[in-house]
């Protein structure tokens, strides 16, 4: 549950930094924006549901898709998992509106500001014992 939580937090900053920082990555509420029948006014409550969705897909569909790509995995030592982490970004931008993310850098940035995010609170969130 704790890596779940974590996961939805990191994806919710990762995306409002990447907003922020990374050119091309926009993120913005339409009128009619909405989620399963709850209107998101706000462009807070649209990162927030970003970063839900992109959470649970890191959380259940990216360790299939790292079994599945487990040869390229092992042929670049690794760093496949960056383009099947571009790849979720990517698909949370195919399914909302309301993300906009061009293809190859700023998908680039964003997932190595998710990346970092991550990374940081997994060392804050593990017990530390000298």
């Amino acid at each position: 549950m704790k890596r779940l939580l974590s996961q939805v937090i990191t994806a919710s900053l990762g995306l409002w930094l990447a907003a922020w920082f990374v050119p091309g990555i926009i993120i913005r509420a339409y009128p009619n924006s909405n989620f399963f029948g709850i209107p998101l006014t706000a462009q807070w409550e649209v990162i927030l549901v970003l970063g839900i969705v992109l959470g649970l897909l890191n959380y259940f569909l990216k360790p299939l898709l790292k079994t599945l790509a487990l040869p390229l995995e092992l042929l670049t030592l690794g760093l496949f998992t960056i383009v099947i982490n571009m790849g979720l970004i990517w698909l949370l931008d195919v399914m909302f509106d309301e993300l906009y993310a061009p293809l190859f850098l700023p998908l680039l940035y964003t997932t190595l500001i998710i990346w970092g995010l991550n990374i940081i609170l997994d060392f804050f969130l593990t017990n530390h014992k000298n």
